[in-house]
């Protein structure tokens, strides 16, 4: 298969993927194909998101059906969602995302793939709604770590502030994206937001968002809220211990005599 021939089959694979019902726009579409990607990356005990990465977490993306094409030159497109913690630890409401980056090197093929990123700090959050964030350059970023071992550990220290989780043929693994770019889909917010395109008007709104918005909103507090919970740490049990009772005066046996001299009886 030639080159031009692995971009076609790719995007129409994102297209199969992302193709809205007749009746459902395409920013319904994204919104409910990031809650299936949410919904499955945290339905696998053995690669989901550590509960003490979600309990940190300050912003998510969701980019469903994320494109990689690439020959010698590669690129990388997409179209998500971002949202936000609000200072009350209950989450915003979805802003529209694109994402896009290139490569330089021996490659060759396509590849559509679902991406979380995991943001946990409020600097790339800003980066981002402030017009772009690149990966790599205005904020660092990693590989999410995933499996059993990362979900019980307690020496994990999340230092990076973005952890990035990507799914290919239904695995999701961790992915290295420096040097994609993060950006504020205006066009598709002011046609879901009828009109508003700003991304920090968005993210203040109080009011209910159009459908079906409020259910990706209820799905990211469940899943961060179940993390949360499960990270809390129990009372510590009192390191003192109650004293001992001083043991009763030790005794003799047989008892002393009360009547030295006298005659025993």
């Amino acid at each position: 298969m030639k080159f031009p021939a692995l971009i076609l089959a790719a995007v129409l694979a994102g297209a199969q993927f992302s193709a809205p019902a007749a009746a459902v726009t395409r920013e319904e579409a994204t919104i409910q194909n990031s809650m299936v990607v949410l919904r499955e990356l945290q339905s696998m005990p053995d690669l989901r998101i550590p509960d003490q990465l979600l309990a940190r977490a300050e912003g998510i993306v969701i980019l469903p059906t994320n494109v990689k094409v690439g020959l010698i030159v590669g690129a990388r497109f997409g179209n998500g969602v971002l949202l936000v913690r609000k200072a009350d630890h209950s989450w915003s409401n979805p802003v529209f995302v694109t994402s896009g980056g290139g490569s330089w090197g021996f490659q060759a093929g396509g590849q559509v793939a679902d991406i979380v990123l995991v943001l946990t700090t409020k600097r790339s959050i800003e980066g981002i709604t402030d017009g772009k964030l690149t990966l790599g350059a205005d904020a660092t970023v990693a590989a999410g770590p995933v499996g059993r071992t990362a979900m019980a550990s307690t020496s994990l220290t999340f230092d990076s502030e973005v952890y990035a989780y990507s799914r290919s043929k239904g695995l999701f693994a961790g992915v290295s994206l420096e040097g994609n770019g993060i950006f504020i889909g205006r066009k598709a917010n002011r046609r879901f937001y009828d009109g508003e395109d700003s991304a920090a008007a968005i993210l203040a709104q109080t009011k209910a968002p159009p459908p079906p918005a409020g259910e990706l909103i209820a799905e990211v507090g469940r899943v961060t809220s179940n993390a949360t919970q499960t990270t809390v740490e129990a009372p510590q049990a009192a390191t003192e211990s109650t004293p001992a009772q001083p043991p009763d005066e030790a005794r003799t046996y047989p008892m002393p005599d009360p009547d030295p001299g006298a005659e025993p009886r």
